[in-house]
Order: structure tokens, then C-alpha cells, then sequence
């Protein structure tokens, strides 16, 4: 798998940590919802709300790690499919 096909698909349910955030660089924790401008994550029995932009994330897919900027998935996740190349 490329890391343009994760992009295009569905990340809630998917392992992710967060690598850029200032406030919450090495939050670790389940993607449970997605919105244009933010994941929101459990972590560690809390939700949180991370935002994409300027922010990189590590998402785990079948074993494999996958880093993608929050920039590069600024979209509604429904367009994404279509927008992402």
C-alpha cells in the first residue's frame, strides 16, 4: 500500500500519533471522528480534538507507518477520495 491510498481512504479506527503539535506532540490514541479542520482522537481515555492544519500525524495501517501532514487532508473526509492525488 502507497501512502496516497491512505490518504483516500476512511483513517477513523486507524492507530494514529500526533508528531507536530505543540500541545500535544506524542499523543497516541484511536482516530474516532474526523472533521475538515480536525481529528478527533481518543487517547489515553480522553477525546481530543487535534487540528490538521500545521500539524503531522503517524497513522498505522496493517503493520505499516504512514506520516501524512494535516495540510495534505484538508478536506471534508466524503471529498477526499476524490481530491487527494
Amino acid at each position: 500500500m502507497k501512502r496516497s491510498d491512505l490518504m483516500r481512504m476512511e483513517l477513523i479506527g486507524l492507530d494514529v500519533e500526533v508528531l507536530s503539535a505543540p500541545c500535544y506532540a506524542g499523543t497516541k490514541g484511536i482516530v474516532l471522528d474526523e472533521t475538515m479542520n480536525t481529528f478527533i482522537i481518543s487517547s489515553a481515555g480522553a477525546e481530543r480534538m487535534i487540528p490538521k492544519r500545521n500539524n503531522e500525524f503517524a497513522f498505522t495501517y496493517e503493520g505499516n507507518r504512514f506520516v501524512i501532514k494535516g495540510s495534505e487532508v484538508l478536506h471534508r473526509p466524503e471529498d477526499r477520495i476524490k481530491k487527494v492525488r
